[in-house]
């Protein structure tokens, strides 16, 4: 409490999934100044805009979480937007932090910013070590270079800023839109939909033989709150459950959880994506103490019931 106690902390992207779990913990921790830098307010791509959030707010510490994202299908329909959007609204956030003064810069990055063939436990060590899986690289890459930037602006000016790496997050509140959800959301959607509808078929894109990890957003919003509070070292740090599930399993269980009784219809001609992905948790267990709480199957059951009351199913 004690660390929050003199606080201005900036919230970039504190109206979305991620952002009104962070708020909500801000909320529990301190009784300082939080400031939400949302799209309503404030368009991150334009300098002018973002010294405005920094006059207004008078942040000593940012917490970045804004980005734009999506599934398989968002990122290939929109390469150019997701490189250019995520970079410059990074880059120009951390030059001007620089210039405020600001304590501390704690910066979300992506699973996606890691090697297709990344061994499994995904180490952070391997961040280097290849290209990203092509469907999401210019997400993963523009992401990616927040870190460069941070490293060489704590070398060059004292800048203490962090770079987190969270695993795919699922939960109450996230996105269910099918052109840009992930990959629980959607099959979420489909399942209670098709009970709804009483239909005897689903389609799923892919194979179904690819794995995946997931946190539970409010975990995942511990697990950047405690590093803000307690990690200062230039090295990137995983946060994730430290688990992974083939897709076809996954499927296996929100069909199971949803009631739905009718057929699953693989599409290979859709792709993939990674085929492997988790991550080796031991850096965040180490430094600052974080390991995710929830189940996942007890997480799919909240994040369905979630849905099903806000669709009035």
């Amino acid at each position: 409490m004690n660390f929050w106690k003199d606080k201005r902390v900036a919230v970039t992207g504190g109206n979305g999934f991620l952002g009104q779990y962070v708020i909500k913990k801000l909320n529990e921790r301190m009784t300082g100044y939080i400031g939400i830098a949302d799209l309503d307010h404030y368009d991150l791509r334009k300098t002018a805009d973002i010294v405005r959030m920094f006059e207004e707010h008078k942040p000593n510490m940012v917490i970045h979480l804004a980005a734009v994202v999506g599934g398989i299908g968002a990122n290939r329909e929109n390469p150019g937007k997701f490189f250019y959007d995520n970079a410059i609204m990074g880059i120009q956030l951390i030059e001007t932090a620089r210039q405020y003064g600001v304590k501390k810069f704690v910066c979300i990055g992506t699973i996606c910013a890691y090697p297709k063939y990344t061994p499994v436990p995904f180490k952070e060590a391997d961040l280097w070590n290849g290209y990203p899986e092509e469907t999401n690289a210019p997400y993963g890459l523009a992401k990616k270079m927040l870190l460069v930037q941070l490293q060489a602006y704590r070398q060059q000016y004292g800048l203490n800023g962090i770079y987190l790496l969270p695993v795919n997050l699922y939960g109450p509140g996230d996105n269910f839109d099918p052109k840009s959800s992930h990959v629980i959301p959607a099959l979420i959607k489909k399942c209670v939909y098709a009970v709804r509808e009483k239909k005897d078929e689903i389609v799923v894109w892919g194979t179904g033989e690819v794995t995946r990890e997931f946190i539970y957003v409010e975990d995942a919003a511990e697990g950047i709150l405690t590093a803000a509070e307690k990690y200062d070292q230039p090295e990137p740090v995983n946060i994730g459950a430290g688990f992974e599930i083939k897709i076809k399993d996954l499927v296996d269980l929100i069909v199971n959880l949803t009631g739905f009784k009718g057929k699953i219809r693989w599409d290979a001609t859709k792709p993939d994506g990674q085929p492997r992905r988790m991550l080796d948790v031991e850096r965040a267990k180490r430094e600052f103490g974080f390991k995710a709480q929830t189940e996942f199957v007890e997480g799919l059951k909240k994040t369905i019931e979630w849905y099903r009351g806000m669709s009035g199913f």
